[in-house]
Formats: structure tokens, sequence, C-alpha cells
């Protein structure tokens, strides 16, 4: 199966449709207003309703309140949620969706405790001292591997670009590349020519 490709940080139908269009299978909205990506729910489905329905719909929270999330779900009809904040287990598969914890890999001691979180799937993102996400940084994907073996999907992410995805996609075989910055000409507002190549690399890398 050719790898997933999720194009997060869509803030706007333009960059949805243009993200679609290229190929992408799932779009990722943040729901965390310090994010320079954050999108408010009512605009996030204004964007959802002009999207071809298959596209798997992402909505990304940091430590949000229940109702914020089911709020989230209802309105923008999402598919699967992504948890970057410190979430427990028990929160993150509460919510009668798909659902996969992020965790940010600095070394090895980080995935000490990835097996407690019996989410569908483990995001893979770079640590950083003061981002969640969209980092533009890239961690040693030989831990990646790792996680790999333990038979949950994986998404990864960190320093993802159009010039390094196929190199990962075949490094890691993922279940899901992500990228944010790799393919954006400003903070929310992506690249249609970057995203097209992208998604072509991914596609184009097993």
């Amino acid at each position: 199966m050719s790898v997933i490709v999720k194009i997060c940080g869509i803030t706007n139908v333009e960059d949805g449709l243009a993200a679609a269009e290229a190929g992408a299978d799932a779009l990722g909205f943040i729901f965390y207003e310090q994010s320079p990506r954050y999108v408010p729910i009512e605009k996030a489905a204004t964007v959802v309703r002009d999207l071809p329905p298959m596209i798997v719909k992402v909505g990304v929270f940091v430590d949000a309140e229940e109702e914020v999330v089911y709020r989230a779900v209802r309105e923008c009809g999402l598919n699967l949620l992504q948890f970057h904040g410190s979430e427990s287990p028990e929160y993150c598969v509460q919510f009668g969706l798909m659902s996969m914890k992020a965790f940010p890999i600095r070394d090895a001691q980080s995935l000490a405790r990835i097996t407690d979180f019996n989410t569908d799937a483990w995001l893979l993102d770079a640590y950083s001292p003061d981002k969640l996400g969209g980092t533009g940084e890239r961690f040693n994907w030989d831990l990646a591997i790792e996680v790999r073996k333990l038979g949950r999907p994986i998404f990864l992410a960190g320093g993802l670009t159009p010039e390094n995805v196929a190199e990962a996609v075949r490094h890691v075989e993922p279940y899901a590349v992500d990228v944010s910055s790799g393919v954006e000409a400003s903070p929310g507002k992506k690249d249609h020519g970057k995203v097209k190549a992208f998604v072509a690399a991914a596609k184009c890398g097993q």
C-alpha cells in the first residue's frame, strides 16, 4: 500500500483544495490557539465543507477541554484525533473516534512511554524545547524504525520536505508521513507547488 500523506496546519479553503488535488490523503486542522497554524473550529468547518468526501480530516489538540474536542468532532466531521500535549492514555481513547498520540523524539529515552498509549497510531515528531510540532527539524529516523517494530501504525513527522520525504519513506517505511512547515510559504499558508512536490515524492518513495 502506498504511504499515507497528511498535510497539517490547513487554515483556508484554497490550501485544503490544493492539497486534496495534489493527492494528499489527510488534512490536519490545529485547534490550539498558541500555534501559528491555529484555525478556529467554525473556520475549519467551512473549509471541510468544500473538501472531497474521502479526505481524512484530522483534528490536532493540545491539552484541550473535552467539550472542545467533542465540538470540533461534531462541527468539522473529524475522522481522526491527534493529541500533542500531556494527555493521559485514557484521555486519548475516550472520544469514540480513531486517535493518535504525538511524541517528541529526542533520543532512545523518548520511546519509553509510547506503549502506554493504546491509540490507533503514534505520531513521531522532532523534539523542541519551545515548540509542539511544526519545528522544521528532523530526528534520528532509526528510532522511528524501532517504534515501527512495535506493530502500531506510525506517522513520521519532523523536518520533512519535498527533497527528503522519499528518502524518509524508503528508510523508515512508515504508515504515513506528516508535513506542515516543510510545504509552507509562511506559517499557516501553504506553498501549493511544494505541496504537490511533497505528495508526489512521498508516493514515489517506495
